[in-house]
């Protein structure tokens, strides 16, 4: 039996490419870079659009929480949760007007549970969105017997 597979949510929005929402690898969960639209649509929250269907303006709280809710469903889905996240990759394409927002909703989720975290400014993101995320959680194969560890 392989202890690698792969992991689509369908509480989730349908990834943009062909990739699943996640891959289990032994103990480890890799998530897929992870943007705000809401599952069922292409809906965008905090985005504003012009006429010419380029971004206008955009909020990034609502973004960051899109996101994060957006992982966490998946997390849920896979077995596992925001609490078992270990390792977190972040996309913005507006550094300097977004990070000290994104960087404070971003707390609000992860403060207690302070997984590593690299954030990296982009020019553009595959869709008009201004921030996506990747997380990779710790999530043991259950064995009889077996206790979880807190916060592991």
């Amino acid at each position: 039996m392989s202890s690698e597979s792969r992991i689509v949510s369908s509480r989730a929005p349908n990834p943009v490419g062909p990739y699943p929402h996640a891959r289990r690898v032994g103990d480890f969960l890799f998530v897929s870079g992870i943007g705000p639209r809401r599952p069922g649509t292409d809906e965008i929250p905090g985005v504003r659009l012009g006429a010419d269907g380029t971004v206008a303006d955009h909020d990034v709280v609502a973004q960051t929480r899109s996101v994060i809710e957006n992982i966490r469903v998946i997390l849920e889905d896979s077995g596992s949760s925001l609490q078992q996240v270990v390792d977190v990759t972040v996309f913005l394409t507006d550094m300097e007007r977004d990070f000290k927002e994104f960087n404070r909703t971003y707390g609000e989720y992860f403060d207690q549970i302070q997984p590593t975290r690299t954030t990296v400014g982009v020019t553009a993101l595959p869709t008009p969105i201004a921030v996506e995320m990747k997380v990779i959680a710790y999530l043991p194969a259950a064995k009889p017997g077996d206790r979880q560890l807190a916060g592991f």
